[in-house]
């Protein structure tokens, strides 16, 4: 009897198990018809891996010497700064290496509340609530901020994270075209049957480079009763006469009521993101934000070294000042040279080329020459719209900024984009 069932089990099972594999093998079919459209549309990504820490000058994976890197997000070049790491090694061995838990169960700690109040401080905010990342920031707030009664009007070219952000909640979607502050008030004037209306953008825009108008936008919220929420990734630490952001920068730091931004880019370059903004908003967040509520806490170590960050921008902005000319210095010398620079003198300078294979070459040819930069296809960016994205950062130097241009004009030639 036990051999019988043993065998219908075995005899049942054998359908099963064809079932499952003949679902793998279609799931693989799928998947490689997928990622060969991709390599054919030469919009591949590939990960160059980094043998050093991150800086100025870096190591890569097959790569004999050093390469200067031209595509961090590092702008103050505080990544490797001794002070920061030093600060990040004494919450490691203080605090520990992570809390294993969320914020409200047993996961915060006093440096986690030290920061939030030195973030406000810095942005002569209320309050603010740290989460993992500025996506998850982006991610947590629309939900729990705006309900079915509400409105929220968003640039068409902001980030994918605002965007994920706003497909979240339930208030009444409208999109405005890119910086055009025409349909922007149209758009609040159909949106004034709402409770709230809350107005999201970009500060600078990460692919192009360009940087929203916020005296405009900010004149425009307060003629339709409007909130205005800025998203500072690209901003804080070196935009504004001491760093504050785009608000700082134009002049409207009391007009814009919320800001989100990150700790992994000009503030450390680890991980972490923020909202700070009115103490209400930030009390509604704890309670409600699902990234905030739903992840563990900021390591020790991150919190450390985004607080000394911050500590070194507050004493002083030396650093900040030595952005502008630089930036200058590099967009003035690759137009002079014949390429397209978008953007309005910010450290992201897109090289327009419009196709995604030459990009992806060019800049092939660019670590050749020892010059660390990265083609940008889509979906990052539209079709038709391919770029190389350099960033410029406080700590290149003249003859850096000059030898990248060099590098570009050389490789442009090689590929006709010059002539």
């Amino acid at each position: 009897m036990w051999a019988g069932r043993a065998l219908h089990a075995a005899l049942s099972a054998a359908p099963r198990s064809r079932r499952a594999q003949s679902a793998l093998t279609q799931l693989r079919g799928v998947l490689e018809e997928e990622l060969e459209a991709i390599r054919g549309a030469g919009t591949w990504k590939s990960e160059r891996v980094i043998t050093s820490r991150q800086g100025p000058r870096i190591h890569v994976d097959g790569v004999s010497g050093g390469i200067l890197n031209f595509c961090a997000n590092n702008y103050l070049g505080l990544s490797s700064h001794p002070e920061v790491i030093q600060a990040g090694l004494q919450a490691l061995e203080e605090f520990g290496a992570g809390l294993s838990s969320t914020r409200f169960i047993c996961g915060t700690q006093s440096i986690h509340k030290d920061l939030e109040a030195k973030i406000a401080r810095f942005h002569q905010r209320e309050d603010a609530i740290l989460y993992p990342s500025c996506f998850d920031a982006n991610a947590g707030l629309f939900e729990a901020l705006l309900t079915p009664q509400d409105a929220v009007l968003s640039d068409e070219l902001n980030h994918a994270s605002i965007i994920d952000g706003i497909r979240l909640c339930k208030a009444h979607k409208y999109r405005y075209h890119h910086l055009d502050m025409a349909d922007l008030e149209a758009k609040l004037q159909e949106a004034q049957k709402h409770r709230l209306r809350l107005v999201a953008t970009d500060g600078a825009f990460s692919m192009d480079g360009d940087i929203a108008p916020l005296r405009e936008i900010c004149h425009l919220a307060s003629r339709y009763d409007a909130l205005v929420f800025v998203d500072e990734c690209h901003a804080t630490g070196f935009l504004g006469a001491t760093g504050r952001g785009t608000d700082e920068l134009l002049g409207v730091t009391d007009q814009v009521t919320i800001i989100n931004s990150t700790l992994g880019k000009a503030l450390g370059g680890a991980s972490g993101g923020y909202t700070t903004g009115p103490e209400p908003l930030v009390s509604l967040l704890r309670q409600r934000s699902r990234p905030y509520l739903f992840s563990n806490s900021l390591p020790p170590a991150v919190v450390g070294c985004a607080s000394k960050a911050l500590d070194l921008l507050m004493e002083s902005n030396a650093i900040v000042q030595t952005m502008a000319a630089k930036t200058q210095r590099f967009r003035s010398k690759m137009e002079a040279a014949g390429f397209t620079i978008l953007g309005a003198n910010h450290p992201i300078c897109p090289v327009m080329l419009e196709d995604a294979r030459l990009a992806s070459c060019m800049a092939d040819d660019m670590l050749k020459r020892g010059i660390f930069v990265i083609g940008f296809s889509y979906p990052v960016v539209p079709k038709g719209k391919a770029r190389i994205r350099v960033q410029i950062s406080a700590v290149h130097s003249e003859e850096d900024i000059d030898r990248c241009v060099e590098a570009f004009v050389e490789v442009g030639r090689l590929h006709g984009a010059l002539p």
